[in-house]
Protein backbone atom coordinates (compact mmCIF):
# COMPACT_ATOMS: atom_id res chain seq x y z
CA UNK A 1 0.00 0.00 0.00
CA UNK A 2 1.24 3.47 -0.82
CA UNK A 3 0.02 6.20 1.47
CA UNK A 4 0.66 9.70 0.18
CA UNK A 5 1.10 11.63 3.40
CA UNK A 6 1.81 15.32 3.42
CA UNK A 7 5.49 15.65 4.21
CA UNK A 8 4.63 18.12 6.97
CA UNK A 9 2.34 15.69 8.79
CA UNK A 10 3.66 15.08 12.27
CA UNK A 11 4.92 11.58 13.12
CA UNK A 12 2.22 11.03 15.78
CA UNK A 13 -0.51 11.48 13.15
CA UNK A 14 1.28 8.98 10.90
CA UNK A 15 1.28 6.48 13.76
CA UNK A 16 -2.46 6.80 14.26
CA UNK A 17 -3.04 6.31 10.56
CA UNK A 18 -0.80 3.27 10.45
CA UNK A 19 -2.13 1.45 13.51
CA UNK A 20 -5.80 1.64 12.58
CA UNK A 21 -7.01 -1.86 11.80
CA UNK A 22 -10.04 -0.84 9.75
CA UNK A 23 -10.56 -2.96 6.67
CA UNK A 24 -9.80 -0.16 4.22
CA UNK A 25 -6.29 0.00 5.70
CA UNK A 26 -5.38 -3.50 4.59
CA UNK A 27 -7.44 -4.43 1.53
CA UNK A 28 -5.02 -3.11 -1.11
CA UNK A 29 -2.78 -5.50 -2.99
CA UNK A 30 0.15 -3.13 -3.55
CA UNK A 31 2.91 -2.66 -0.97
CA UNK A 32 5.98 -0.47 -0.92
CA UNK A 33 9.28 -2.00 0.23
CA UNK A 34 12.33 0.08 1.18
CA UNK A 35 15.61 -1.85 1.32
CA UNK A 36 19.04 -0.70 2.48
CA UNK A 37 22.40 -2.46 2.35
CA UNK A 38 25.43 -0.79 3.91
CA UNK A 39 28.87 -1.93 4.96
CA UNK A 40 29.38 0.40 7.93
CA UNK A 41 33.07 -0.51 8.41
CA UNK A 42 32.84 -0.75 12.25
CA UNK A 43 31.79 2.92 12.46
CA UNK A 44 29.33 4.34 14.95
CA UNK A 45 26.00 5.41 13.42
CA UNK A 46 25.49 8.91 12.02
CA UNK A 47 23.28 11.31 13.94
CA UNK A 48 20.51 11.31 11.37
CA UNK A 49 19.29 8.67 8.91
CA UNK A 50 16.26 10.54 7.54
CA UNK A 51 17.77 10.65 4.05
CA UNK A 52 18.73 6.98 4.15
CA UNK A 53 15.17 5.95 5.01
CA UNK A 54 13.45 8.67 2.93
CA UNK A 55 11.56 9.75 6.04
CA UNK A 56 10.50 13.02 4.42
CA UNK A 57 9.14 11.39 1.27
CA UNK A 58 5.40 11.75 0.60
CA UNK A 59 5.28 8.01 -0.12
CA UNK A 60 5.73 5.93 3.01
CA UNK A 61 6.91 2.31 2.75
CA UNK A 62 4.92 -0.56 4.15
CA UNK A 63 8.09 -2.50 4.93
CA UNK A 64 11.71 -1.62 5.68
CA UNK A 65 14.52 -4.17 5.37
CA UNK A 66 17.97 -3.04 6.50
CA UNK A 67 21.07 -5.18 6.03
CA UNK A 68 24.36 -4.03 7.54
CA UNK A 69 27.84 -5.51 7.30
CA UNK A 70 30.90 -4.93 9.48
CA UNK A 71 28.98 -3.70 12.49
CA UNK A 72 31.65 -3.30 15.15
CA UNK A 73 31.99 -6.69 16.84
CA UNK A 74 35.17 -6.78 18.91
CA UNK A 75 34.55 -9.40 21.63
CA UNK A 76 33.88 -6.96 24.48
CA UNK A 77 31.55 -4.82 22.33
CA UNK A 78 29.73 -7.84 20.89
CA UNK A 79 28.97 -9.17 24.38
CA UNK A 80 27.60 -5.78 25.40
CA UNK A 81 25.46 -5.61 22.24
CA UNK A 82 24.02 -9.04 22.98
CA UNK A 83 22.99 -7.90 26.46
CA UNK A 84 21.90 -4.42 25.42
CA UNK A 85 20.61 -3.25 22.07
CA UNK A 86 23.39 -2.34 19.62
CA UNK A 87 23.67 1.29 18.57
CA UNK A 88 22.64 0.68 14.94
CA UNK A 89 19.47 -1.22 15.87
CA UNK A 90 18.67 1.46 18.43
CA UNK A 91 18.99 4.20 15.82
CA UNK A 92 16.75 2.48 13.25
CA UNK A 93 14.12 1.57 15.84
CA UNK A 94 14.12 5.06 17.35
CA UNK A 95 13.76 6.62 13.89
CA UNK A 96 10.99 4.33 12.65
CA UNK A 97 8.88 3.59 15.75
CA UNK A 98 7.51 7.16 16.07
CA UNK A 99 6.25 6.80 12.51
CA UNK A 100 4.32 3.62 13.24
CA UNK A 101 6.83 0.92 12.28
CA UNK A 102 7.49 -2.13 14.43
CA UNK A 103 10.68 -4.18 14.42
CA UNK A 104 9.18 -7.55 13.57
CA UNK A 105 12.43 -9.52 13.49
CA UNK A 106 16.20 -9.13 13.56
CA UNK A 107 19.26 -11.35 13.50
CA UNK A 108 22.91 -10.64 14.13
CA UNK A 109 25.99 -12.77 13.41
CA UNK A 110 29.10 -10.89 14.50
CA UNK A 111 29.30 -7.95 12.07
CA UNK A 112 26.25 -8.95 10.01
CA UNK A 113 22.95 -7.40 11.10
CA UNK A 114 19.54 -7.76 9.45
CA UNK A 115 16.44 -5.82 10.56
CA UNK A 116 12.86 -6.18 9.32
CA UNK A 117 10.29 -3.46 10.06
CA UNK A 118 6.60 -3.29 9.17
CA UNK A 119 3.81 -0.79 9.49
CA UNK A 120 1.76 -1.90 12.45
CA UNK A 121 -1.33 -2.49 10.33
CA UNK A 122 0.41 -5.40 8.55
CA UNK A 123 1.91 -7.05 11.63
CA UNK A 124 -0.99 -9.48 12.34
CA UNK A 125 -0.57 -10.78 8.78
CA UNK A 126 3.15 -11.55 9.16
CA UNK A 127 3.62 -15.13 10.36
CA UNK A 128 6.01 -18.11 10.09
CA UNK A 129 8.88 -15.83 11.14
CA UNK A 130 12.26 -17.58 11.34
CA UNK A 131 15.87 -16.51 11.10
CA UNK A 132 19.17 -18.29 10.65
CA UNK A 133 22.79 -17.73 9.68
CA UNK A 134 25.78 -19.33 7.97
CA UNK A 135 29.46 -18.60 8.64
CA UNK A 136 31.99 -18.66 5.82
CA UNK A 137 34.90 -16.48 7.04
CA UNK A 138 38.04 -17.76 8.84
CA UNK A 139 37.18 -21.42 8.31
CA UNK A 140 33.59 -20.71 9.33
CA UNK A 141 34.37 -20.12 13.00
CA UNK A 142 34.40 -16.40 13.75
CA UNK A 143 31.59 -15.36 11.41
CA UNK A 144 33.27 -12.28 9.94
CA UNK A 145 31.83 -13.38 6.57
CA UNK A 146 28.71 -15.32 5.69
CA UNK A 147 24.97 -14.71 5.53
CA UNK A 148 22.03 -14.01 7.83
CA UNK A 149 18.44 -14.43 6.74
CA UNK A 150 14.89 -13.73 7.87
CA UNK A 151 11.99 -15.59 6.30
CA UNK A 152 8.31 -14.95 6.89
CA UNK A 153 4.83 -15.25 5.50
CA UNK A 154 3.36 -11.92 4.36
CA UNK A 155 -0.40 -12.22 3.79
CA UNK A 156 0.27 -15.91 3.07
CA UNK A 157 3.17 -15.40 0.63
CA UNK A 158 6.55 -16.80 1.69
CA UNK A 159 9.35 -14.22 1.52
CA UNK A 160 13.03 -14.55 2.41
CA UNK A 161 15.66 -11.84 2.93
CA UNK A 162 19.33 -12.87 2.81
CA UNK A 163 22.03 -10.40 3.87
CA UNK A 164 25.54 -11.54 2.88
CA UNK A 165 29.13 -10.44 3.30
CA UNK A 166 31.25 -12.48 0.90
CA UNK A 167 34.99 -12.94 0.39
CA UNK A 168 36.96 -9.81 -0.48
CA UNK A 169 39.63 -9.03 -3.13
CA UNK A 170 39.66 -9.05 -6.92
CA UNK A 171 40.82 -12.64 -7.46
CA UNK A 172 38.08 -14.36 -5.45
CA UNK A 173 35.04 -13.96 -7.71
CA UNK A 174 34.53 -17.74 -7.99
CA UNK A 175 34.90 -18.16 -4.24
CA UNK A 176 32.16 -15.60 -3.71
CA UNK A 177 29.80 -17.66 -5.85
CA UNK A 178 30.83 -20.81 -3.96
CA UNK A 179 30.09 -19.10 -0.65
CA UNK A 180 26.67 -18.01 -1.88
CA UNK A 181 25.87 -21.57 -2.93
CA UNK A 182 27.09 -22.86 0.43
CA UNK A 183 24.80 -20.43 2.27
CA UNK A 184 21.82 -21.52 0.14
CA UNK A 185 22.60 -25.19 0.86
CA UNK A 186 23.12 -24.86 4.62
CA UNK A 187 20.23 -22.59 5.63
CA UNK A 188 17.03 -24.53 6.32
CA UNK A 189 13.62 -23.66 7.76
CA UNK A 190 10.32 -25.11 8.89
CA UNK A 191 7.65 -25.79 7.77
CA UNK A 192 8.28 -28.41 5.16
CA UNK A 193 6.61 -26.31 2.48
CA UNK A 194 9.62 -23.96 2.26
CA UNK A 195 12.61 -25.77 3.80
CA UNK A 196 15.24 -23.89 1.77
CA UNK A 197 15.80 -20.30 0.71
CA UNK A 198 14.96 -20.92 -2.95
CA UNK A 199 11.65 -22.56 -2.00
CA UNK A 200 10.27 -19.15 -1.02
CA UNK A 201 8.08 -17.30 -3.47
CA UNK A 202 10.29 -14.21 -3.30
CA UNK A 203 13.95 -14.04 -2.27
CA UNK A 204 16.08 -10.93 -1.84
CA UNK A 205 19.85 -11.42 -1.91
CA UNK A 206 21.80 -8.35 -0.91
CA UNK A 207 24.78 -7.10 1.06
CA UNK A 208 28.48 -6.49 0.53
CA UNK A 209 28.85 -9.15 -2.15
CA UNK A 210 32.36 -7.86 -2.86
CA UNK A 211 32.32 -8.33 -6.65
CA UNK A 212 34.84 -6.01 -8.34
CA UNK A 213 35.43 -4.37 -11.73
CA UNK A 214 38.02 -6.33 -13.69
CA UNK A 215 40.55 -5.39 -16.40
CA UNK A 216 39.85 -1.69 -16.75
CA UNK A 217 42.72 0.55 -15.73
CA UNK A 218 42.25 3.17 -13.04
CA UNK A 219 42.43 6.05 -15.53
CA UNK A 220 39.59 4.69 -17.70
CA UNK A 221 37.54 3.71 -14.66
CA UNK A 222 37.79 7.16 -13.10
CA UNK A 223 36.93 8.85 -16.40
CA UNK A 224 33.77 6.75 -16.72
CA UNK A 225 32.71 7.63 -13.18
CA UNK A 226 33.31 11.38 -13.48
CA UNK A 227 31.41 11.47 -16.80
CA UNK A 228 28.63 9.23 -15.42
CA UNK A 229 29.17 6.70 -18.22
CA UNK A 230 28.63 3.79 -15.84
CA UNK A 231 27.39 1.53 -18.64
CA UNK A 232 30.93 1.34 -20.03
CA UNK A 233 31.95 -0.52 -16.86
CA UNK A 234 29.09 -3.00 -16.64
CA UNK A 235 30.63 -5.66 -18.89
CA UNK A 236 33.64 -5.99 -16.55
CA UNK A 237 31.63 -6.10 -13.34
CA UNK A 238 32.41 -9.55 -11.91
CA UNK A 239 28.84 -10.34 -10.88
CA UNK A 240 27.62 -9.48 -14.39
CA UNK A 241 30.39 -11.63 -15.86
CA UNK A 242 29.70 -14.57 -13.52
CA UNK A 243 26.02 -14.50 -14.46
CA UNK A 244 26.92 -15.55 -17.98
CA UNK A 245 28.27 -18.91 -16.80
CA UNK A 246 26.49 -19.57 -13.48
CA UNK A 247 22.92 -20.81 -13.93
CA UNK A 248 22.07 -20.09 -10.29
CA UNK A 249 22.97 -16.42 -10.63
CA UNK A 250 20.86 -16.14 -13.77
CA UNK A 251 17.77 -16.77 -11.64
CA UNK A 252 18.36 -13.47 -9.81
CA UNK A 253 17.40 -10.09 -11.23
CA UNK A 254 19.03 -6.75 -10.56
CA UNK A 255 18.29 -3.21 -11.64
CA UNK A 256 20.77 -1.26 -13.80
CA UNK A 257 23.86 0.04 -12.02
CA UNK A 258 23.08 3.67 -12.81
CA UNK A 259 24.91 4.97 -9.76
CA UNK A 260 28.60 5.35 -9.14
CA UNK A 261 30.50 2.48 -7.50
CA UNK A 262 29.99 2.50 -3.73
CA UNK A 263 33.47 1.34 -2.68
CA UNK A 264 36.12 2.40 -1.66
CA UNK A 265 35.90 5.99 -0.34
CA UNK A 266 37.94 8.08 2.02
CA UNK A 267 35.81 8.45 5.12
CA UNK A 268 33.73 11.65 5.28
CA UNK A 269 34.53 12.32 1.65
CA UNK A 270 33.28 11.76 -1.88
CA UNK A 271 36.83 10.96 -2.98
CA UNK A 272 37.77 7.39 -3.72
CA UNK A 273 40.52 5.68 -1.74
CA UNK A 274 43.58 7.93 -1.70
CA UNK A 275 47.27 8.13 -1.01
CA UNK A 276 49.13 11.33 -0.18
CA UNK A 277 50.88 11.51 -3.57
CA UNK A 278 49.00 13.51 -6.15
CA UNK A 279 45.56 13.57 -7.74
CA UNK A 280 44.11 13.50 -11.22
CA UNK A 281 40.65 13.99 -12.68
CA UNK A 282 39.51 15.02 -9.21
CA UNK A 283 40.43 11.59 -7.82
CA UNK A 284 43.25 10.94 -5.41
CA UNK A 285 46.03 8.46 -6.14
CA UNK A 286 45.21 4.81 -6.59
CA UNK A 287 44.73 2.42 -3.69
CA UNK A 288 41.74 0.17 -4.34
CA UNK A 289 39.75 0.23 -7.55
CA UNK A 290 36.21 1.57 -7.17
CA UNK A 291 33.63 -1.22 -7.43
CA UNK A 292 29.94 -2.00 -7.05
CA UNK A 293 30.49 -4.24 -4.05
CA UNK A 294 27.13 -3.39 -2.45
CA UNK A 295 24.17 -4.90 -4.28
CA UNK A 296 20.47 -5.81 -4.06
CA UNK A 297 19.13 -8.67 -6.20
CA UNK A 298 15.90 -10.62 -6.14
CA UNK A 299 14.34 -13.82 -7.40
CA UNK A 300 10.64 -14.54 -7.92
CA UNK A 301 10.15 -18.29 -7.79
CA UNK A 302 9.57 -19.73 -11.26
CA UNK A 303 6.16 -21.21 -11.88
CA UNK A 304 5.85 -24.95 -11.43
CA UNK A 305 5.93 -26.74 -14.80
CA UNK A 306 2.63 -28.39 -15.75
CA UNK A 307 2.49 -32.04 -14.65
CA UNK A 308 3.42 -34.52 -17.36
CA UNK A 309 0.84 -36.98 -18.56
CA UNK A 310 0.68 -40.30 -16.74
CA UNK A 311 3.13 -42.72 -18.32
CA UNK A 312 3.19 -45.32 -15.61
CA UNK A 313 0.34 -46.67 -13.52
CA UNK A 314 2.71 -47.05 -10.61
CA UNK A 315 3.81 -43.41 -10.75
CA UNK A 316 3.83 -41.66 -7.38
CA UNK A 317 0.69 -39.52 -7.38
CA UNK A 318 1.71 -37.65 -4.22
CA UNK A 319 4.27 -35.55 -6.07
CA UNK A 320 1.79 -34.79 -8.84
CA UNK A 321 -0.79 -33.67 -6.29
CA UNK A 322 1.75 -31.38 -4.63
CA UNK A 323 2.80 -29.84 -7.96
CA UNK A 324 -0.83 -29.35 -8.96
CA UNK A 325 -1.64 -27.72 -5.63
CA UNK A 326 1.37 -25.38 -5.92
CA UNK A 327 0.39 -24.47 -9.47
CA UNK A 328 -3.19 -23.71 -8.40
CA UNK A 329 -1.92 -21.54 -5.55
CA UNK A 330 0.36 -19.60 -7.92
CA UNK A 331 -2.54 -18.94 -10.27
CA UNK A 332 -4.99 -17.99 -7.51
CA UNK A 333 -2.57 -15.92 -5.45
CA UNK A 334 -0.04 -14.33 -7.80
CA UNK A 335 2.92 -12.21 -6.70
CA UNK A 336 4.75 -9.61 -8.79
CA UNK A 337 7.68 -7.34 -8.00
CA UNK A 338 8.71 -4.08 -9.64
CA UNK A 339 11.80 -2.07 -8.78
CA UNK A 340 11.06 1.65 -8.59
CA UNK A 341 14.52 2.89 -7.62
CA UNK A 342 18.06 1.53 -7.25
CA UNK A 343 20.67 4.01 -6.13
CA UNK A 344 23.34 4.93 -3.62
CA UNK A 345 23.30 7.69 -1.02
CA UNK A 346 26.47 9.75 -1.21
CA UNK A 347 25.88 11.97 1.81
CA UNK A 348 26.91 9.43 4.44
CA UNK A 349 30.64 9.34 5.11
CA UNK A 350 31.10 7.35 8.31
CA UNK A 351 32.19 4.31 6.27
CA UNK A 352 34.41 3.65 3.26
CA UNK A 353 31.26 2.26 1.59
CA UNK A 354 28.22 4.28 0.55
CA UNK A 355 24.81 2.76 1.36
CA UNK A 356 22.68 1.35 -1.46
CA UNK A 357 18.90 1.77 -1.47
CA UNK A 358 16.35 -0.27 -3.39
CA UNK A 359 12.67 0.76 -3.55
CA UNK A 360 10.21 -1.91 -4.71
CA UNK A 361 6.51 -2.26 -5.36
CA UNK A 362 5.20 -5.64 -4.28
CA UNK A 363 1.91 -6.68 -5.86
CA UNK A 364 0.13 -9.71 -4.45
CA UNK A 365 -3.28 -11.14 -3.82
CA UNK A 366 -3.77 -11.68 -0.11
CA UNK A 367 -4.47 -15.23 1.01
CA UNK A 368 -6.41 -13.88 3.99
CA UNK A 369 -7.98 -10.52 4.85
CA UNK A 370 -8.72 -10.87 8.59
CA UNK A 371 -6.32 -11.30 11.52
CA UNK A 372 -6.50 -14.48 13.58
CA UNK A 373 -7.83 -12.60 16.61
CA UNK A 374 -9.85 -9.43 17.11
CA UNK A 375 -8.87 -7.62 20.31
CA UNK A 376 -10.17 -4.39 21.80
CA UNK A 377 -10.22 -2.35 25.00
CA UNK A 378 -13.60 -2.28 26.76
CA UNK A 379 -14.84 0.89 28.38
CA UNK A 380 -12.72 3.63 29.87
CA UNK A 381 -9.16 2.89 30.92
CA UNK A 382 -7.20 4.52 33.74
CA UNK A 383 -5.10 3.47 36.72
CA UNK A 384 -8.06 4.16 39.03
CA UNK A 385 -9.81 0.85 38.30
CA UNK A 386 -9.26 -2.55 36.73
CA UNK A 387 -9.69 -2.57 32.96
CA UNK A 388 -11.21 -5.13 30.65
CA UNK A 389 -9.96 -6.59 27.37
CA UNK A 390 -12.26 -8.34 24.91
CA UNK A 391 -10.88 -10.71 22.30
CA UNK A 392 -12.44 -13.14 19.86
CA UNK A 393 -10.75 -15.66 17.52
CA UNK A 394 -11.78 -15.03 13.93
CA UNK A 395 -10.46 -18.38 12.68
CA UNK A 396 -8.87 -21.47 14.22
CA UNK A 397 -5.24 -21.13 15.32
CA UNK A 398 -2.98 -22.95 17.82
CA UNK A 399 -3.80 -20.91 20.92
CA UNK A 400 -2.44 -21.94 24.31
CA UNK A 401 -2.29 -20.95 27.97
CA UNK A 402 0.99 -19.20 27.17
CA UNK A 403 -0.70 -16.66 24.90
CA UNK A 404 -0.80 -13.13 26.27
CA UNK A 405 -2.21 -9.72 25.49
CA UNK A 406 0.18 -6.80 25.89
CA UNK A 407 -0.58 -3.15 26.52
CA UNK A 408 1.69 -0.92 24.43
CA UNK A 409 2.16 2.79 24.07
CA UNK A 410 1.49 4.00 20.51
CA UNK A 411 4.88 4.20 18.80
CA UNK A 412 6.35 1.13 20.51
CA UNK A 413 9.45 -0.33 18.89
CA UNK A 414 9.26 -4.11 19.28
CA UNK A 415 7.11 -6.84 20.81
CA UNK A 416 9.16 -6.69 24.03
CA UNK A 417 8.25 -3.03 24.67
CA UNK A 418 4.97 -3.77 26.45
CA UNK A 419 3.88 -1.66 29.44
CA UNK A 420 2.18 -4.67 30.95
CA UNK A 421 0.51 -7.88 29.84
CA UNK A 422 -2.16 -10.33 30.88
CA UNK A 423 -2.14 -14.09 30.33
CA UNK A 424 -5.09 -15.06 28.19
CA UNK A 425 -6.22 -18.15 30.10
CA UNK A 426 -5.15 -17.31 33.66
CA UNK A 427 -6.98 -13.99 33.75
CA UNK A 428 -10.04 -15.08 31.85
CA UNK A 429 -13.22 -13.87 33.58
CA UNK A 430 -15.95 -14.84 31.14
CA UNK A 431 -16.29 -16.85 27.98
CA UNK A 432 -18.79 -17.68 25.29
CA UNK A 433 -18.51 -19.01 21.75
CA UNK A 434 -17.60 -15.63 20.32
CA UNK A 435 -16.10 -13.32 22.96
CA UNK A 436 -13.68 -13.70 25.83
CA UNK A 437 -12.96 -11.13 28.52
CA UNK A 438 -9.77 -10.80 30.51
CA UNK A 439 -8.80 -8.08 32.94
CA UNK A 440 -5.77 -5.90 33.53
CA UNK A 441 -5.14 -4.84 37.12
CA UNK A 442 -5.31 -1.10 37.77
CA UNK A 443 -1.90 -1.39 39.44
CA UNK A 444 -0.40 -2.30 36.05
CA UNK A 445 -1.92 0.61 34.13
CA UNK A 446 0.25 3.74 33.75
CA UNK A 447 -0.95 6.55 36.00
CA UNK A 448 -0.03 9.19 33.44
CA UNK A 449 -2.11 7.58 30.68
CA UNK A 450 -1.46 8.04 26.98
CA UNK A 451 -2.39 6.64 23.56
CA UNK A 452 -2.12 2.83 23.63
CA UNK A 453 -2.89 -0.34 21.70
CA UNK A 454 -3.43 -3.96 22.73
CA UNK A 455 -1.60 -6.80 20.96
CA UNK A 456 -2.47 -10.49 21.15
CA UNK A 457 0.73 -12.58 21.06
CA UNK A 458 0.42 -16.26 20.10
CA UNK A 459 3.21 -18.20 21.84
CA UNK A 460 2.90 -21.19 19.52
CA UNK A 461 3.24 -19.09 16.36
CA UNK A 462 5.64 -16.67 18.11
CA UNK A 463 4.10 -13.59 16.57
CA UNK A 464 1.40 -10.97 17.08
CA UNK A 465 -1.89 -12.19 15.60
CA UNK A 466 -4.23 -9.36 16.57
CA UNK A 467 -3.94 -5.62 17.30
CA UNK A 468 -6.57 -3.27 18.65
CA UNK A 469 -7.36 0.17 17.36
CA UNK A 470 -5.59 2.92 19.32
CA UNK A 471 -7.38 4.05 22.47
CA UNK A 472 -6.73 6.58 25.21
CA UNK A 473 -5.66 5.61 28.72
CA UNK A 474 -6.74 8.51 30.91
CA UNK A 475 -4.62 10.06 33.60
CA UNK A 476 -5.32 8.66 37.03
CA UNK A 477 -7.52 11.06 39.00
CA UNK A 478 -5.73 10.00 42.15
CA UNK A 479 -2.37 10.75 40.51
CA UNK A 480 -3.59 14.17 39.42
CA UNK A 481 -4.97 14.99 42.88
CA UNK A 482 -1.74 13.95 44.54
CA UNK A 483 0.35 15.93 42.06
CA UNK A 484 2.34 13.00 40.76
CA UNK A 485 4.81 13.83 38.00
CA UNK A 486 7.12 11.48 36.05
CA UNK A 487 9.99 11.97 38.51
CA UNK A 488 7.85 10.89 41.45
CA UNK A 489 6.27 7.74 40.11
CA UNK A 490 7.69 4.30 39.61
CA UNK A 491 9.94 3.24 36.76
CA UNK A 492 7.15 1.63 34.77
CA UNK A 493 5.27 4.89 34.48
CA UNK A 494 8.49 6.80 33.81
CA UNK A 495 9.05 4.55 30.82
CA UNK A 496 5.57 5.19 29.44
CA UNK A 497 6.00 8.93 29.87
CA UNK A 498 9.33 9.11 28.04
Amino acid sequence: MENDYDTKEDPQSQVKNSVGMEKNCCDEDTFRLHMVTWNVATADPPDDISSLLHLNSPKTPDLYVIGLQEVYSAPHRFIIDMAVEDSWSHLFMSSLAPRGYLKVSSIRMQGLLLLFFSKLAHVPFIRDIQDTYSRTGISGYWGNKGGVSIRLSFYGHMLCFLNCHLAAHMQYASQRVDEFEYILDTQTFDPKKTPHILDHKLVFWFGDLNFRIQDHGMHFLHNCITSHKFNLLWSKDQLTMMKKTEALLQEFDEGPLDFQPTYKFDRFSDCYDSRPHGTWFGFHGKMRKPAWTDRILWRVKPKEPPPEEEKDEDRDSGLDEKNTKNQQEEEEFPLKLKQDSYTSNMEYGVSDHKPVIGIFTLELRKMYEAPLVRVCAEGEWSADFDAMVIYSPLQPFPSSAWDWIGLYKVGFRSVSDYITYTWVKDDEVSFNDELTQVYVSKDEIPALGGECVLCYYCSTLQCIVGISSPFKVHESKVAVEEGLVPENIDGLEKATAS
